[in-house]
């Protein structure tokens, strides 16, 4: 019995209870599967421990499922509950059957946790397999994934290394820190960090003073390689920036080096997308939910993850009847934005799937600023000055 209502009141609070009921008794259920690989070297127990900035701390399922949680109410009322499947792949060549039970299940909608030889597997053969697909990368920040490799049905919601290049270099620039002494590994990805260094560094008016090579080993003879202290012992720049894509150098130098100089890109002041302390926006909010719902802080693999999840129901809510084509085409061409907790709305740029956001610049305790910095212009939107704009892409592939 409803206390301390009239009938009529009473006969239409329950029937405001009824209506609030039957979208979700009558809800349409769609399915996202987050595939990631069994084995993958990224998340083996003694790298996932040592938390290098810029690597992953955790899988990106649980990213997702928050995503799924927060949406429930906008999906609820267009009728759709998001369901998140757990997708393990034994190894590229179990990627066929893979697919076989996902298109069983009708699953249309990928998030990708994954190295990026089984990345470019899996894209190259969803669409046929699945009958249509969208596939969300949210953990690899090769260029050519954007470029060369992109595919039409390819979203992007981590940042490319050019992004995180470009909010490095225009932080130096606006603190006038424009002389930089470069340390490079010898690994394949440490090369690709040296180039788009440099593309960004000739952008923003970053000068190399000098290119030094660093090298871990317990080889004698090598010994200065590691050096820190000597490697930084020339005089003339403002700033270190240690290119190691695997960490365990970079870590070394921050308050090791010769001159009192700061330290940045893979150690010291890193580009991120994402910093659990980030204090604006609803970000502690969205920060709490996810260490309650997951044991650790939000990184930045987090955050795509869970932003990756966060498109999928948004599109799903605002046109809840649209086929797979239709919805891809409302991402990728911007009709359809995506609250990140970062600020502005965050779109997907549509020559190259690419998710636009702001970059933090942070550090182990905060974020010291945010890219684009104050002052940087651009014709259209100012976001498409962290990447590859749209006159210098070579991604081919539009839906």
């Amino acid at each position: 019995m409803t206390v301390g209502l009239s009938k009529p009141l009473r006969a239409l609070a329950g029937a405001l209870v009824l209506a609030a009921a039957l979208p979700s008794l009558a809800a349409t259920k769609v399915t996202v599967a987050v595939v990631s690989l069994d084995g993958d070297p990224r998340f083996a127990p003694r790298r996932m421990e040592k938390a290098y900035p810029g690597h992953p701390t955790g899988r990106a399922i649980d990213g997702v499922k928050l995503a799924a949680e927060d949406s429930a109410f906008e999906l609820d009322a267009a009728g759709i509950e998001l369901v998140v499947r757990d997708v393990v792949l034994p190894n590229v060549a179990a990627l066929p059957k893979v697919l076989a039970d996902l298109k069983a299940a009708k699953v249309q909608h990928v998030v990708a946790d994954l190295p990026v030889p089984e990345l470019n597997a899996l894209v190259q053969a969803a669409p046929a397999a699945l009958g249509g697909a969208i596939v969300i990368n949210s953990g690899q920040k090769d260029d050519a994934l954007r470029g060369a490799q992109c595919a039409a049905y390819l979203l992007h919601t981590y940042p490319s290394r050019a992004m995180f290049s470009d909010a490095l270099a225009q932080y130096l620039a606006a603190r006038n820190w424009r002389k930089a002494l470069v340390l490079q590994g010898a690994l394949p990805e440490d090369v690709l960090e040296l180039e788009a260094f440099n593309r960004s560094a000739k952008r923003y008016g970053i000068k190399t003073t000098q290119l030094k090579p660093f090298k871990l080993t317990g080889d004698p003879r090598e010994r200065d390689l590691a050096n820190v202290r000597l490697l930084t012992g020339d005089r003339e720049h403002d700033v270190v920036a240690v290119l190691d894509s695997d960490g365990e150098f970079a870590r070394t130098v921050p308050y090791a080096t010769q001159w009192p100089r700061p330290v940045v890109s893979a150690n010291g002041l890193v580009a991120a997308p994402w910093h659990p302390l980030w204090e604006r926006n609803g970000g502690p909010q969205l920060s709490r939910r996810f260490a309650k719902k997951a044991g650790r802080p939000m990184s930045g693999h987090d955050w795509a993850a869970w932003t990756a999840g966060r498109a999928i129901a948004t599109v799903l809510a605002e046109q809840p009847k649209a086929p797979i084509a239709a919805q891809l085409k409302a991402l990728r061409g911007g009709a359809v934005g995506v609250d990140g907790f970062k600020g502005p709305r965050l779109s997907f740029r549509a020559w190259d799937g690419q998710l636009r956001q702001p970059v933090f610049l942070s550090h182990v305790d905060g974020v010291a600023g945010v890219a684009p910095v104050d002052g940087v212009l651009h014709p259209k939107e100012v976001m498409d000055t962290l990447g590859v704009d749209e006159a210098e892409s070579t991604c081919k592939q539009r839906p």
